[in-house]
């Protein structure tokens, strides 16, 4: 199978050094499809379907000398207590990619790696197509067009409307996990609070003023966001704290793991709709910062990704942490600079030399990343496309 993710060639060097490899990732991020290209000569199970779920439950070690490995095995937060039946097995062999076990809610998954196979895995995120993938189909967008159609896998395989597509995976995703992990009595409220919370992404969280629209208590909204969180349909940016002496914020933000389910969310269903809605400016942030985490998770890289607000009202909307390094960002729909946009990068940079903190790299100096062309540099920042970065 002909596919291309920009992960793969790191998974493949890591199945030389490591017996297992561990993928974990959204629903319809592409992970089964990517193991089976990876690896076509591994058996494959998925412990989904409920016959083999209990196999694995009930006889960990016969289910694993009926199905040997090579093996890749699907959605193994099912049956987490058979990690420790890997973790024999693959001492057992002595072996290098032995076995392939994917996931797509955290916490059970990573906990059980975690007690069993620390030490013998290799752990990788896969998440929804980036730009540069979705360039692989021939595809090339508007801004209004990566926003609305997101980067889920089948949209583009199987050439899906974005929003029918979308749509149907919101459905899904509520009915096969969410009603599993969290036994929700009124889900009219559940689904009241995942649109509620693409109409505020960008923005701090507020479980308070959420629970007095939702009809729930804050501390069920907390549980509701880490349970979507851990299941990788949204993400919070966590802000930076410094020595600056100042009073800064506290308060995550939140953003949608893919555009295009926040979209169908706000029920937003064109190009025209997305131009003309008034969130397009948080979504097409969503989108770059999206991006950014990207590129972070299939280069391997540390997600040290964080924004930067005073009390005063200076903010920085993505700032990549580097060692003792800052990188600052500015992200602004627009398809032309403007000197306005350069105010807190300049306040920021400032503050960082007062305080002996380093802002910029050899490699980058930070700066705006916007939806015009390329420039090199401008008032001493960097100006960087959307679809580059």
């Amino acid at each position: 199978m002909n596919i291309y993710r920009k992960i793969s060639p790191l998974i493949l060097e890591a199945a030389t050094k490591y017996p297992i490899i561990t993928l974990t990732g959204p629903r319809q991020s592409g992970k089964t499809t990517l193991c089976k290209a990876l690896f076509p000569t591994f058996n494959y199970v998925n412990l989904e379907e409920l016959s083999v779920r209990q196999f694995a439950k009930t006889d960990p070690v016969g289910f694993l000398k009926s199905h040997k490995p090579p093996l890749v095995i699907d959605e193994i937060q099912n049956c987490p207590e058979l990690t420790s039946q890997i973790q024999v097995e693959s001492d057992k062999s002595g072996k290098n990619g032995m076995f392939v076990i994917t996931g797509s809610q955290q916490i059970a998954l990573l906990s059980a790696v975690t007690q069993s196979l620390a030490g013998r895995t290799a752990l990788f995120t896969l998440l929804p197509f980036s730009i540069e993938e979705i360039g692989a189909y021939n595809q090339t967008f508007s801004r209004e067009e990566y926003i609305l159609n997101g980067g889920l896998p089948r949209i583009y395989e199987n050439q899906i409307p974005a929003d029918e597509y979308c749509e149907n995976y919101i459905k899904t995703y509520l009915e096969r996990d969410v009603r599993n992990i969290l036994s929700i009595k009124n889900f009219d409220k559940f689904e009241r609070f995942l649109k509620l919370l693409a109409g505020r992404i960008g923005q701090l969280i507020n479980y308070s003023s959420l629970a007095g629209d939702v009809g729930v208590s804050s501390t069920t909204l907390a549980e509701w966001t880490n349970v979507l969180e851990t299941s990788h349909v949204i993400f919070k940016l966590q802000p930076w704290f410094s020595n600056f002496g100042k009073r800064l914020t506290k308060s995550p933000k939140i953003y949608f793991t893919d555009t295009g389910v926040a979209c169908a969310l706000l029920g937003i269903h064109t190009r025209e709709q997305v131009l003309r809605d008034p969130l397009v400016g948080s979504l097409f942030e969503n989108l770059v910062i999206t991006e950014v985490l990207k590129s972070k998770f299939n280069n391997n890289l540390k997600q040290d990704l964080h924004f930067y607000r005073t009390e005063k009202g200076v903010e920085i909307d993505l700032l990549q942490v580097q060692s003792r390094n800052l990188i600052p960002w500015e992200i602004k729909l627009s398809d032309t600079v403007l000197p306005d946009f350069f105010k807190h990068l300049n306040t920021f940079r400032k503050d960082c030399e007062k305080n002996g903190i380093l802002c910029g790299t050899e490699k980058t100096t930070g700066g705006l990343i916007y939806s015009g062309e390329n420039l090199d540099s401008y008032f001493g920042w960097q100006c960087k496309n959307f679809c580059v970065v």
